[in-house]
């Protein structure tokens, strides 16, 4: 039930980022085209697109993290057995949960202390921007915790032990000998 949830929630963000990344191009296309062809422009297009990137980039932070499509090594615990697997994985995910954790403080302390200022042009509180992290830490505390519980109770196959994705070009999970 939790990982439909989690899996859903993910589609979701994937479909919010193809729409942030539109209005941002919108944004920017038009504000360069008012620039070259008539002299002026948005003066709302730099910042909105500065805050739907900032957004967006903590948003595809979720999915990646969703999707073990960070990027990273395994050259010690691509070595070990499934046990020194397991302990590697929990170990890495209680470590992220107190990394995360601090993006959620950090990001709640300075929403707490921006949320009274203003943008410069769209005059908005700057504590939405700040509002990003504590978005991000709280769903990505789901996904860890949820892998986490996974791991925990054994509903983790030895082929899903390892964390990130070697390279860009090699599917996560695939061939060892393609690794």
């Amino acid at each position: 039930m939790l990982e439909k949830l989690i899996d859903s929630y993910c589609t979701f963000l994937g479909y919010l980022i193809a729409a942030m990344l539109a209005v941002m191009v919108v944004l920017v296309f038009g504000n360069v085209f008012m620039r070259y062809a008539f002299n002026s422009g948005f003066t709302l297009s730099e910042e909105l697109s500065r805050w739907l990137f900032v957004w967006m980039t903590f948003m595809g932070a979720v999915v990646a993290l969703r999707s073990n499509g960070h990027l990273g090594t395994d050259m010690l615990v691509g070595k070990l057995g499934p046990v020194g697997k397991r302990i590697c994985m929990g170990l890495a995910l209680v470590l992220m949960l107190y990394c995360i954790a601090l993006v959620f403080k950090g990001s709640y302390d300075q929403t707490v202390v921006n949320w009274n200022s203003t943008s410069a042009v769209m005059e908005v509180s700057m504590g939405y921007f700040y509002a990003s992290g504590m978005v991000f830490a709280v769903l990505g505390g789901l996904v860890l915790l949820s892998d986490l519980w996974r791991l925990l109770t054994g509903q983790k196959r030895d082929d899903q032990l390892v964390l990130m994705q070697e390279s860009e070009d090699v599917p996560h999970g695939g061939d060892k000998a393609a690794h």
